[in-house]
């Protein structure tokens, strides 16, 4: 372990609140059986968790950032995503970002609940193949690897907010129909992203799926609709 490591560890130790420590089990479904089993927590909250980020990000090497990624505290393997992101968003290269979506895709295994797949993916792997061959995602959506599932789905957000949809789309279809609760609002919650850029593309899939889309799923994506559409949409019965 660094000495930097260690310097952070500290620090996100000294932000720990007891209260939070004992509700994040169950908030991140740490229990047995659960998709987060096994995970700790020291009880910190993010805002804290950013601000180490923010401090350290410009000069930790990517062997103390993997040291961070695999660490058993959930908190210390979040604030090592925002390290990640901060670090990304200050490239101005596509060689250094390649180096970092390379060592972000080497790292997956760590990336491994949804607050770190939905503060990560659309950032870093999102913005990096926005003009890019995607087949990756496609790769990463038939893992049966649950986040890996997820970074597929939510990398589309950066491309949905660009107004670009097909692949978004292609992989709402793919995953559709996944047997996990997470899959099914990742799924709808691009969907509705869709609909904010253009409401008839989002209308387009649902009018094809709505009859058979897991209703959480369909939920998530109407959850902004005129209130007669979504019980129209909710009971099978769209005019």
């Amino acid at each position: 372990m660094s000495l930097l490591t260690e310097q952070i560890k500290a620090s996100l130790s000294d932000k720990a609140i007891p209260e939070k420590a004992a509700f994040f089990p169950r908030f991140f479904k740490s229990g047995p059986g659960e998709y987060g089993e096994g995970d700790q927590f020291l009880g910190v909250i993010v805002p804290e968790q950013r601000k180490v980020a923010k401090a350290v990000f410009k000069e930790i090497s990517f062997a103390e950032i993997e040291e961070l990624l695999h660490d058993v505290y959930h908190e210390v393997r979040l604030t090592a995503i925002f390290i990640l992101v901060y670090r990304y968003q200050k490239l101005k290269t596509d060689s250094d970002r390649k180096q970092l979506v390379d060592f972000y895709l080497s790292q997956l295994d760590s990336v491994n609940n949804w607050d770190l797949v939905d503060s990560s993916c659309y950032k870093i792997l999102g913005h990096y193949y926005l003009h890019k061959e995607k087949s990756i995602f496609y790769e990463l959506a038939d893992s049966g690897h649950l986040w890996r599932e997820r970074v597929a789905m939510i990398s589309s957000l950066f491309w949905i907010k660009r107004g670009y949809f097909d692949d978004a789309l292609a992989l709402a279809e793919k995953l559709l129909y996944h047997p996990h609760d997470l899959i099914h609002k990742a799924v709808g919650w691009m969907l509705r992203e869709i609909g904010n850029k253009d409401f008839e593309v989002e209308m387009g899939f649902l009018r094809k799926h709505y009859t058979t889309m897991p209703r959480t799923a369909l939920r998530y994506a109407i959850e902004k609709f005129d209130p007669e559409l979504r019980k129209q949409l909710l009971t099978g019965k769209l005019n």
